[in-house]
């Protein structure tokens, strides 16, 4: 647990490389420089979220592609008893409420040729919201963070033990929570989101066609 660090993933990463094993777990109270997809940023204010990266050694590169999909689901089972009203899943990596953001994941590999040695898991909860970001939300007042980080962590180490694509009830699942399937989106490509298949792939009609879309980020039409 650090007080303050740069980012847990930097942290993360600097363990995997001495040898860390898996279930290796990096808190930090604040983080000067946390980091989300695509370069952003992520607010971490000192005391007002879960700024954590858990460290895993997966051999399985189909489990690997769908991993933040898997963390994120069950982030979202542990994290309904802390809201008051349903938790949602974007994706391809974030939590919402209420079309707000809750969390967020963040998985960075490390590979040695074409075999992944360490993967650092990065989450980010608001337990409260940062008040620089108007569309995020936190967890119901008067909610400790250790309640939910004990909450969280076996989830999220159950979801980076599975092997393989995603099953038909992990799809179902994520389907029951997908805060996007059915609305128009304008990223990565223009049409109607479908859902996700079981590589993980984000699945967007497009004219008369459907497609599956594996990088990118989800921008949504009103969004815009």
């Amino acid at each position: 647990m650090f007080d303050e660090t740069t980012s847990t993933l930097d942290v993360a990463h600097r363990l995997g490389a001495e040898g860390a094993p898996s279930g290796t777990l990096v808190l930090a109270d604040t983080q000067t420089a946390g980091r989300g997809r695509h370069g952003r940023s992520w607010t971490s204010e000192r005391g007002a979220g879960i700024w954590l990266t858990l460290v895993e050694r997966p051999s399985d590169l189909s489990a690997l592609e769908v991993l933040s999909l898997r963390i994120g689901s069950a982030l979202a089972d542990a994290l309904d008893a802390f809201v008051d009203s349903a938790v949602q899943l974007k994706w391809p990596n974030d939590v919402y409420v209420d079309d707000r953001k809750l969390a967020g994941i963040l998985v960075e590999a490390r590979w040695r040729d074409s075999t992944p040695e360490w993967v650092a898991i990065g989450i980010g909860i608001n337990i409260q919201p940062p008040a620089t970001e108007a569309r995020a939300i936190g967890v119901r007042r008067g909610t400790s963070r250790l309640a939910v980080l004990d909450a969280i962590i076996p989830g999220a180490r159950g979801a980076a033990a599975l092997r393989g694509p995603l099953t038909s009830g992990e799809i179902d699942s994520f389907s029951r929570r997908d805060l996007s399937r059915g609305r128009a989106c304008v990223q990565p490509v223009e049409g109607i989101v479908r859902g996700i298949d079981a590589r993980g792939g984000l699945v967007v009609d497009v004219g008369t066609d459907s497609v599956a879309v594996r990088s990118g980020s989800l921008v949504l039409k009103e969004e815009q």
